[in-house]
């Protein structure tokens, strides 16, 4: 028998009746669904299904997944198949991460209007890149980049900000060639910076005038005209936060880099030490002490409360791609900039191939050799009722 593994359904199954008693008056019903999803997930109340081993004939009850884009334990398979899905759509380039930060002012609204500033977010942030990239004086160019939303920092606070992976270079306004930007120099982040707030701010204007902000709690003083305009004008004399590292690996690299960024949650479930004494224990990466490993304890209600924080508003789309990379476009723009790069789309079948395998396939823990296959499905009943006849007897 293997030694369980600590899970974030372990914190929420032993406190969350605590955590709804003090905060149950104002968790959404998208929170109260992540929390009732993750602590059902791969037990016997989803049902699940019999596997068997092409090699060896071992044999396993496998419970079935709740599939939520919250859920710790749900993510790897989700990012598996997406990574396999974007390789083919990779370039053979340098591509460059730039990290677009909201000051803490600004998160704080966006926490009660989170479909809208988000929104916002990635617009400001999309036409930020493309604008500066095109202008003759910087890359003259039009390029395609992915953006992903992540809303926390390690310690669980509240800290929305964007992650872009952008390739080095791109189509020259004519589409007649290929640029590349400077080998160590994507775009300059002072620009970058003053821009992105500029169209933040815009965007943050435009919404309360039209009265589509909300201010509740300790928001409420926002509501006045002449609270928001100052907020607002502190925000412009303030200098926002926007990181770009240098150019870095080709495709293969990328693939690596996407899968530490596509699908993460809040928190992993590697990351949790214990929970004791109403207390969770947890590790964290301090940024600001030369990225230390440091140990951070919580309450577990407010463990519980900083996790659901980072719960997205249904269906809202947190991976999307712009530019040359836009949906509408992707092929036909893919086509044009391999042409001038002289590469084919095939590049990366490779790739592609290995992630749909590692994704679609379940490796014998017992031997190591052979492939689990599915038997049989079993439903709730049939667990409840045969989980002691249908176990696999310890071979031990």
């Amino acid at each position: 028998m293997t030694e369980h593994r600590l899970e974030v359904a372990d914190v929420v199954h032993a406190h969350q009746q605590e955590f709804l008693a003090r905060w149950g008056g104002v968790v959404s019903r998208q929170q109260h669904k992540v929390l009732r999803d993750i602590g059902r997930c791969r037990t016997a109340a989803l049902g699940g299904y019999w596997e068997r081993c092409d090699a060896c004939g071992y044999e396993a009850v496998a419970y079935c997944s709740c599939r939520n884009r919250h859920c710790p334990k749900c993510q790897s398979t989700a990012r598996d198949r997406w990574l396999a899905r974007q390789a083919s759509a990779l370039l053979p380039v340098p591509y460059s991460h730039v990290v677009f930060t909201l000051p803490e002012p600004v998160a704080a609204v966006a926490l009660r209007n989170q479909r809208l500033v988000y929104h916002r977010l990635f617009r400001a942030v999309a036409e930020t890149l493309m604008e500066i990239a095109a202008d003759r004086h910087r890359l003259g160019a039009r390029i395609g980049f992915l953006a992903v939303l992540h809303t926390w920092s390690q310690q669980l606070s509240h800290h929305p900000h964007l992650h872009c992976l952008v390739p080095a270079g791109g189509l020259a306004l004519d589409n007649s060639r290929w640029i590349s930007c400077r080998p160590r120099f994507l775009l300059p982040v002072p620009v970058l910076r003053r821009l992105f707030r500029g169209k933040m701010l815009a965007f943050l204007k435009q919404a309360y005038t039209n009265q589509q902000l909300r201010f509740p709690g300790t928001l409420a003083p926002l509501a006045s005209p002449a609270r928001c305009h100052a907020m607002l004008s502190r925000l412009r004399r303030k200098e926002w936060v926007v990181h770009a590292k240098p150019p870095f690996g080709g495709p293969h690299h990328v693939l690596k880099y996407l899968a530490r960024y596509t699908h993460r949650v809040a928190i992993a479930n590697g990351r949790l030490l214990s929970v004791r004494d109403g207390q969770v224990q947890f590790r964290w990466r301090d940024s600001r002490d030369k990225n230390r490993i440091k140990v951070m304890s919580l309450d577990a209600v407010e463990f519980i409360r900083r996790f659901l924080l980072h719960v997205l508003p249904s269906g809202f789309v947190k991976i999307r791609h712009f530019g040359l990379l836009a949906n509408r476009n992707r092929r036909l723009a893919l086509a044009l900039c391999r042409q001038h790069l002289q590469a084919v789309a095939s590049d990366q079948s490779d790739v592609l191939t290995d992630q749909q395998q590692a994704t679609l396939n379940r490796r014998c823990p017992y031997c190591k050799r052979g492939t689990l296959h599915i038997v049989m499905r079993l439903s709730i009943a049939q667990l409840v009722i045969n989980a002691h006849a249908l176990a696999p007897e310890d071979s031990s």
